[in-house]
């Protein structure tokens, strides 16, 4: 397992960063909602893309993986940790609450909204099979799913296509026409994106699926719900504080070629990449 150096960052003790992490890039849909609502707030984010996706490794694995990058951000003085990952969240979140001692938020596929959007009362679920194969799903489909059709559908080499930057190439297109045409024949008019890379392909989903069909994610929720919580517990930045702009920094494993030219891309400007 790759070792995370923990050597702190220079923040000033006033303004501790939030570190969010994923099994790759694709938490950085989550991360863009959390710096538009919170401006102020500095930001730590670790894309553990040499062990995407999470989906395929077991609970006890994906707990570890949590484990190290928690560790490694709360020694970057972290004051709070957002699990930009569906599958992460779905695994380990309960064992990080319980081990660590600040707000850790997490995610979860959005079948509630979906539920009361739908108007076939036929949603889909686009997600990896980690998730699909979760108690949690479990538990929100029994929660929410009662009153409507729930199809899903497992996105295998989706989320390998958006680690390479290949958000517009014609084999990601027919990965995603091949995944929706099931939601599509079944009659859903909702669909959930149930992984966090899935935003970064949004434009070749609407392609597909069209114009009458609702698509969801939850990263403006979970930025929301994060605001919350450190509204809750005196921990906001202060936005009076001088005009000090905030810091972004990314830390990646990735073993592609010039994986910083990919995080920028996603981030849509340039910031510093680290590599773990």
């Amino acid at each position: 397992m790759t070792s995370l150096s923990l050597n702190k960052l220079p923040f000033s003790s006033n303004k501790p960063p939030i570190g969010v992490f994923d099994s790759g890039v694709g938490g950085i849909s989550v991360l863009k909602h959390i710096h538009a609502l919170l401006p102020h707030e500095d930001l730590l984010y670790v894309a553990d893309s040499k062990y995407a996706p999470y989906g395929s490794k077991t609970p006890a694995e994906i707990t570890a993986r949590c484990f190290e990058i928690a560790d490694f951000l709360i020694a970057k003085n972290a004051k709070a940790l957002v699990v930009a990952c569906n599958t992460a969240t779905a695994a380990a979140i309960d064992a990080m609450r319980a081990k660590y001692d600040l707000p850790i938020i997490g995610m979860e596929p959005a079948v509630k909204p979906a539920a009361a959007a739908t108007k076939s009362g036929i949603i889909g679920v686009l997600a990896t099979v980690g998730t699909l194969k979760s108690a949690q799903f479990a538990a929100l489909l029994e929660n929410y799913g009662r009153n409507v059709e729930v199809v899903t559908q497992a996105c295998v080499g989706l989320v390998e296509c958006i680690e390479r930057g290949e958000l517009t190439s014609q084999s990601t297109l027919e990965l995603v026409q091949q995944y929706c045409k099931p939601l599509l024949e079944e009659g859903a008019d909702t669909i959930v994106l149930g992984c966090t890379h899935y935003p970064f392909v949004r434009p070749l989903i609407e392609q597909t699926v069209g114009a009458d069909v609702t698509l969801i994610d939850t990263g403006e929720a979970v930025a929301r719900h994060l605001q919350k919580r450190l509204l809750a517990l005196n921990l906001l930045a202060d936005a009076n504080e001088g005009n000090q702009l905030s810091e972004i920094t990314f830390w990646t494993n990735s073993e592609i070629a010039q994986p910083q030219l990919i995080i920028n891309q996603l981030w849509g400007k340039a910031a510093p990449v680290n590599f773990l």
